[in-house]
């Protein structure tokens, strides 16, 4: 049988106050009965999610991660209303049930959505499932076909065209993220600077400008499991905004760790790109290229973009755990991460002809 995607134990210095997430479910949905039951998702390194039982009716919470962050970082009712808003063009994003701008119930803001009973591919494939090579390439196929057909989603009639800022998405990217960088660095990790600089003098202008997830992973798609080749849900939608298509698809990238792969980048691996049948990172550009109808000639500056992002993304969480903001020991190695991406960076420099 396969299984249904769960939640597990709560981690330590992450618990919720279990009176105050039940007075306010039972004020948002005044049916509930009894005293909840919280579990916490493994995922969970940036936002935190989890399940909160009433009996048999079940809902996720979440919420931004306790200690010290970013002010404009974790913006909780932003990414409620993104949801709200691609809900009707997009049926794959979970109903929001209720949102919380009151620090005093949690202490931070927070939302509720509803639970989508499925298949969460993490790691590897869950006990219980098992695909053919065949049936891995079509699953794969299909769920870079949500990312295309997202990315044709009319912002204009989802109401939210002003979600970005327009032009210049690139250029704003590569400068976000460099200062972003810069200010988690921890003594422990290089610079990166060369890195930035090469993404400075290469970067294309925009492509498009369209409605992006900014985190689309197999690990954020809910499969039926009934059928698990159908993509019911996408999940985490804390980044998305309004941007260029082929950014998203590099992001998407940094992820994508094939069989081939060497061992340090294997020990980052999050989902199972690994296995047979799953296309490779080359097959997945070009086979993008040919559903979105979006063209780039090189796709080396996206590659080494989103191996950036994703190092700064790890950075900035390495510093949390450095500082002392958080205990969590998942965290322990993600400086050595980092560096191991800044030479992946540099070695993909190295052999750019950009």
């Amino acid at each position: 049988m396969t299984q249904i995607d769960q939640a597990g134990g709560l981690r330590e210095g992450e618990e919720l106050d279990i009176q105050a997430v039940d007075r306010f479910m039972k004020q948002a949905l005044p049916g509930l009965q009894g005293t909840p039951t919280i579990r916490q998702y493994p995922g969970g390194a940036s936002n935190l999610t989890y399940q909160v039982d009433y009996g048999h009716r079940s809902y996720v919470l979440r919420r931004p991660p306790f200690g010290k962050i970013a002010r404009s970082a974790h913006d909780m009712l932003r990414e409620a209303r993104v949801m709200q808003a691609l809900k009707p063009v997009y049926p794959y994003v979970p109903e929001i049930v209720a949102s919380c701008d009151d620090h005093g119930v949690l202490g931070c803001d927070f939302f509720v959505m509803e639970r989508l009973h499925g298949i969460i591919l993490r790691q590897d494939f869950p006990r219980g499932f098992e695909l053919s090579a065949e049936d891995t390439r079509k699953l794969c196929l299909n769920v870079i076909d949500k990312l295309v057909e997202l990315h044709r989603v009319d912002a204009r009639a989802a109401g939210l065209d002003r979600l970005g800022k327009g032009a210049g998405y690139v250029q704003r990217q590569i400068g976000g993220w460099s200062e972003r960088f810069r200010k988690a660095r921890t003594a422990d990790v290089g610079d990166f600077e060369g890195v930035m600089a090469w993404l400075n003098r290469k970067m294309p202008e925009d492509i498009a400008q369209v409605v992006i997830h900014n985190d689309y992973r197999f690990d954020n798609v809910v499969l039926n499991p009934d059928n698990p080749f159908e993509v019911i849900g996408v999940l985490d939608w804390e980044m998305a905004t309004i941007g260029d298509p082929l950014m998203d698809l590099g992001n998407s990238l940094a992820y994508w760790i094939e069989a081939g792969d060497a061992g340090p980048f294997q020990m980052l691996r999050r989902q199972p790109t690994h296995r047979p049948g799953m296309l490779t990172r080359r097959e997945v550009v070009d086979y993008y290229m040919e559903k979105s109808g979006f063209r780039a000639d090189k796709f080396d500056f996206y590659e080494i973009y989103g191996l950036f992002r994703l190092a700064v993304i790890i950075q900035q969480i390495y510093y949390r755990y450095y500082h002392g903001q958080t205990k969590d020991r998942r965290f322990a190695m993600f400086g050595s991460a980092a560096n191991y991406l800044e030479k992946r960076c540099q070695s993909l420099i190295r052999e750019s002809r950009l």
